[in-house]
């Protein structure tokens, strides 16, 4: 686990658990160990998972439409959710495809 303090609209992605490999985003911090995700597709706004700094791996893109969505309003849609992780999925493959991987 990266040392780094988790913000709200922090993509992360899952190591352990129901769906490792998938890919969340941070909607609430419980505490120093505990985040809130969601991913707008199983994990809804409405009904976040509650999971562990130690089985999640912090990405470093923040989602600013997320976080400030939340920040505003207190809450965000799962169609932003879902965007702000196809988004990032998407630039991760043309990243690996410049790279030649």
């Amino acid at each position: 686990m990266d040392s780094k303090i988790p913000q709200v609209g922090q993509i992360v992605k899952v190591l352990r658990g129901r769906d490792p490999g998938e890919y969340a985003v941070v909607i609430g911090i419980e505490d120093h160990r505990f985040v809130w995700l969601a991913d707008g597709v199983h994990r809804k706004f409405d009904q976040p998972k509650k999971k562990n700094l130690n089985h999640l791996h912090l990405q470093e893109t923040i989602s600013s439409e997320v976080a400030s969505s939340i920040r505003e309003t207190g809450r965000v849609t799962n169609g932003k959710l879902r965007f702000a992780i196809a988004k990032f999925v998407e630039l991760m493959q043309v990243e690996a495809q410049e790279k030649g991987e």
